[in-house]
């Protein structure tokens, strides 16, 4: 029983080792689902963000662009007036002279 129960001894240890050892393991495991839970919340939370952004940019464009149109009508409209005002000038220098 000598011999044998050194065995019995040294495997008793390590038994013990090894269920330390996955004790920490497990720990380990839990504190990395709560990491990684938390950052799934702020991957969530981003994509939220990035989805409100989007939609103000999109909204933002199509303001611009019916400012855009807006700007090149009133443009084109004063260009006209000027243009009939030039040859209504015109015409009033030559009837004149």
């Amino acid at each position: 029983m000598g011999k044998g129960g050194g065995y019995l001894t040294v495997a008793a240890e390590e038994v013990e080792e090894l269920r330390r050892r996955n004790g920490e393991l497990e720990r380990e495991m839990e504190e990395m689902k709560k990491e990684m839970v938390q950052l799934w919340r702020r991957t969530v939370v981003a994509e939220e963000a990035e989805e409100r952004l989007c939609s103000q940019l999109a909204e933002l464009e199509v303001e611009s662009l019916d400012q855009a149109r807006d700007y090149h009508s009133r443009i084109v409209f004063l260009m006209d007036q000027i243009s009939r005002l030039s040859s209504s000038s015109l015409e009033v220098v030559v009837t004149n002279s």
